[in-house]
């Protein structure tokens, strides 16, 4: 069982880089989860470390864990209360019009028994908000594939993911549910989505702040590591 790189650590926090592939939460069918490296992760402690929120199985990145019960209130408290900035970087086989701007579709889960559940945009879904920036486009004519940075200030189920299909016009490279044959990881191994930087501002201490380094399988596509971003801050930046 590999290792899984630790970003950030302090006595009531860590962050890790969490491998694509690896879900937070053991698969009703069974199979490796985030708990079977539990005790990696203990680092010493006794307790073991709880996530505080999530992220898509296929999704790599900074995953933030809480060391003990009452770090676990604070920083559920810090999400709801939209003290946590992400960054995330997303692959799509598309060139936007713009170069930046923020899409502001509000999201509504629906289920069928052909298709199963997904979210879509809908006037009387929950907000969802998202801000966004080309940083890099590669490929000529109809074959072009372009690197984005969200900052997402919602974090709502599949929101990048929906914002990228119809806010920017494309699915996100590989999505097997948002992309063009349903089921499969077109074009991409997974669903090429990574949290880059998570930022939690915490009262009389200093904010946690990680960096989760670019991914080889995004090198792999042909794009080019950007510089890191400046680390998103709240409130304002969930």
């Amino acid at each position: 069982m590999n290792e899984i790189p630790i970003l950030y650590e302090d006595g009531e926090a860590l962050v890790i880089d969490k491998p694509a592939g690896l879900p937070v939460d053991r698969p009703k069918r069974g199979g490796p989860a985030l708990f079977d490296h539990v005790e990696q992760l203990k680092l010493g402690f006794q307790r073991p470390p709880v996530p505080v929120h999530r992220l898509d199985t296929d999704t790599s990145g900074c995953l933030l864990l809480a060391r003990n019960p009452k770090a676990l209130k604070r920083f559920n408290k810090a999400f709801e209360d939209r003290l946590v900035g992400k960054t995330y970087l997303a692959i799509i086989d598309f060139e936007p019009a713009e170069r930046s701007g923020t899409i502001e579709l509000a999201l509504s889960k629906i289920s069928s028994a052909e298709k199963g559940w997904r979210m879509i945009a809908a006037k009387k879904g929950k907000p969802a908000v998202s801000h966004w920036e080309l940083l890099e486009t590669i490929g000529e004519g109809d074959r072009r594939r372009s690197l984005i940075r969200f900052r997402p200030t919602t974090g709502r189920t599949h929101q990048l993911r929906v914002h990228a299909l119809q806010g920017l016009g494309a699915p996100l490279l590989g999505d097997p549910v948002y992309g063009p044959v349903r089921g499969q990881n077109k074009g991409a191994p997974r669903t090429m989505l990574h949290a880059e930087t998570l930022t939690v501002q915490r009262e009389g201490k200093t904010p946690i702040e990680a960096y989760a380094p670019f991914p080889e399988d995004f090198l792999r596509a042909g794009l080019t590591a950007p510089p890191p971003p400046d680390m998103p801050d709240g409130p304002g930046a969930a």
